[in-house]
């Protein structure tokens, strides 16, 4: 009989213990609300644009070269080819853009590097979106020359 009661009383304090613990996990669910993130405010940046043959990438940055936004094809759900199309190009654009709508970015220079479709389809998508485009500059590397040759084996 003893052995019962001590059972009894063993349960019972688990179930207080119980009680206590699921009051202690509802206090912690019952935070306040996170504040909002503050944006800086940036009017003037800049627009880099990489067109290649696989993919088209694009970042907004501010003057000094921060980046603020950045999106790319494959990130907006492109795979394969389609990921270099003007269409994909246009996605991304709209993309990056909504994510740097709360700096307040409004002008854009625009850095061109790539050979690939989506070039002229991100430049004309910058214009759709809202962005006032000052300037639009080619960026793609050129060789001159290339490296050295290698010597000609001898057998």
């Amino acid at each position: 009989m003893e052995d019962d009661v001590q059972q009894q009383e063993a349960e019972a304090g688990e179930i207080k213990e119980t009680k206590e613990t699921t009051e202690k996990a509802d206090k912690k669910i019952a935070r306040a609300p996170k504040k909002k993130k503050a944006y800086r405010q940036v009017a003037v940046g800049r627009a880099y644009i990489k067109a290649t043959y696989n993919n088209t990438m694009i970042s907004f940055t501010d003057q000094a070269g921060n980046v603020l936004a950045w999106a790319t094809a494959g990130l907006n759900g492109f795979k394969g080819p389609k990921k270099a199309t003007p269409y994909a190009a246009s996605i991304i654009v709209r993309n990056a853009a909504n994510k740097v709508q709360p700096f307040g970015l409004k002008d854009v220079s625009v850095f061109v590097r790539g050979v690939g479709l989506g070039r002229d389809a991100a430049i004309r998508a910058l214009n759709a979106n809202g962005f006032n485009v000052l300037s639009i500059k080619d960026i793609t590397p050129i060789p001159h020359n290339g490296c050295r040759k290698r010597k000609p084996r001898r057998v």
